[in-house]
């Protein structure tokens, strides 16, 4: 979804089951890739995936990521704060939030995006194990998303957590026949690294977000 001369260097943790259990234990892992990156003079850091940060909690995630960008001397960003960063450059202030992992016991995501001036107002669970989402047809994702917004009144906005979805085909459907905003991962990400490099090349396809590109 990047312009051309944007370049991205991937390195991955071994999450395997998505559990609340090894979200938490895997935030560890994190800072020796982020030196790694840093080590690269990259730009730009995302430490990527958003349960382990949210399960911090908000104001945690913050000190965290102000901590490794004075460490590092380079700019971060962590999947919480870019979606909360493109539902408000959206207007979005009343949401549901649709995901396939179970590790949100405590209405944790609910209370994130509460400090962030978002309220989730669902949280909605596809029934699908951690290791079969990519295997999920987009047309029966978007079937659960419709159902799961139709069940409440005054939503404004539809948040999609969970990189390892492959829906992106129904980001325009789903905007076009409800009438609200689609936050997703990759086109969120995609949206706020540009607004950071001070790129604005409008990609269509891929929701409003990234056809508008609006400021945030």
């Amino acid at each position: 979804m990047l312009p051309e001369g944007i370049g991205v260097i991937p390195l991955c943790l071994d999450i395997r089951s998505g559990t609340k259990e090894e979200f938490t234990d895997a935030i560890r892992f994190y800072e020796p890739k982020v030196k790694e990156l840093a080590e690269q003079q990259v730009e730009i850091i995302m430490p990527d995936g958003s349960a382990p940060f949210m399960l911090l909690g908000y104001e945690a995630e913050r000190t965290l990521m102000k901590k490794w960008e004075k460490k590092y001397g380079i700019p971060m960003f962590t999947p919480g704060q870019n979606h909360a960063r493109a539902m408000k450059a959206m207007k979005i202030q009343r949401a549901v939030n649709i995901a396939y992992t179970t590790w949100d016991d405590g209405n944790l995501v609910k209370a994130y995006y509460k400090d962030a001036g978002i309220d989730m107002v669902s949280r909605a669970v596809f029934p699908v194990p951690f290791q079969g989402v990519g295997q999920l047809s987009s047309k029966e994702v978007y079937g659960f998303i419709k159902k799961s917004f139709l069940k409440f009144k005054g939503l404004d906005g539809i948040y999609i957590q969970g990189g390892a979805w492959r829906v992106l085909d129904i980001i325009e459907p789903l905007e076009q026949d409800l009438g609200v905003p689609v936050v997703h991962p990759g086109p969120a990400k995609a949206w706020e690294v540009m607004r950071r490099l001070n790129v604005r090349q409008p990609i269509g396809g891929y929701g409003r977000l990234l056809s508008e590109m609006p400021d945030g």
